[in-house]
């Protein structure tokens, strides 16, 4: 077997990768403190040859965790964690904004060769507890690529509202601040890879600005403090998400930061709401590629080539 999965019941699952005996990730699900929205997140996430690539409570923000599903700005709740944006105020202490995702159990919990699986069911509250959305998330392990020094997870999420009333997305630049549309899939890198390489396979940094931008995926390249070397980390949109909203759809636009920290997030809502209906279903489905190396765009337009969805 290639994949070992440890499961600590109401704390974390725990995959590594038997070969080269590295634990690829952690996935925490115990509540945290109510003040940084609590939610599972993975963390640590490491490369096959151990290279850490998430921070975990930054003290910028405590509530940036590994990678992590949020929810900035929601029908007026946060569930995002920390301060809450408001227009012409800036960042404002809301704790009675701050809501939560909890978990309620799991369906699958398995690893098999090279293949990891855990299927999760959640629910998403405001501040008062009430019931807004139940979540169905599977996050798989899947093309271990020892030869490329690579290995990727999806991500697969279904979020059905509960509400009586729409549920309205949005984020800190549908409310008003520019470039800030940070909602959805999150990930925050470790503080090492600061002022680091962005690229998508249009925009390369002097080529054009990603933040803001449509593409089908985008790599971020850091350098490691404390051990030698680079690694990279690729977010790619699934096909069925319809990234440029060639079927009529909410389309997706990149949140990236290399300074001053590393993040990256395929914004739900980045220059407008996205509405969800009562009894209506989001689905999302994201792949990430943690690999050991400072790889350039045609290396890493040609590994996602060659392993298909």
């Amino acid at each position: 077997m290639t994949l070992a999965l440890t499961h600590a019941h109401g704390d974390r699952i725990t995959v590594a990768h038997e070969e080269t005996g590295t634990e690829l990730f952690a996935y925490v699900y115990r509540p945290e403190a109510a003040w940084e929205a609590p939610k599972p997140y993975l963390h640590p996430v490491r490369t096959l040859a151990g290279g850490l690539v998430t921070d975990y409570r930054p003290n910028d923000h405590r509530w940036h965790k590994g990678l992590q599903l949020t929810a900035s700005h929601l029908s007026g709740q946060n569930l995002w964690g920390g301060n809450t944006y408001v227009h012409g105020e800036g960042y404002l202490p809301l704790p009675e904004r701050v809501g939560s995702m909890a978990h309620v159990a799991f369906e699958e919990v398995r690893a098999e060769g090279d293949r990891a699986v855990l299927a999760e069911r959640l629910t998403w509250h405001p501040y008062d507890g009430e019931l807004w959305a139940e979540e169905e998330r599977r996050v798989e392990v899947c093309d271990v690529d020892t030869g490329a020094g690579a290995w990727s997870l999806t991500w697969t999420s279904a979020v059905t509202n509960r509400r009586a009333e729409q549920l309205r997305f949005g984020s800190p630049t549908t409310h008003g601040r520019p470039a800030a549309g940070y909602t959805g899939l999150f990930w925050r890198g470790p503080r090492a890879f600061r002022d680091g390489r962005v690229f998508t396979p249009e925009a390369d940094g002097g080529d054009a600005e990603p933040m803001g931008s449509q593409a089908p995926w985008l790599a971020y390249v850091g350098e490691h403090d404390g051990i030698d070397g680079h690694a990279t980390v690729v977010f790619e949109h699934a096909p069925a998400n319809d990234h440029a909203g060639e079927k009529g759809t909410h389309p997706a636009h990149w949140f990236v930061r290399s300074d001053p920290f590393a993040a990256v997030a395929p914004s739900w809502a980045f220059h407008e709401e996205l509405v969800l209906a009562p009894g209506d279903t989001l689905s999302r489905a994201y792949r990430v590629t943690v690999a050991d190396g400072a790889w350039d765009r045609e290396r890493v337009a040609a590994h996602l080539a060659g392993h298909a969805w």
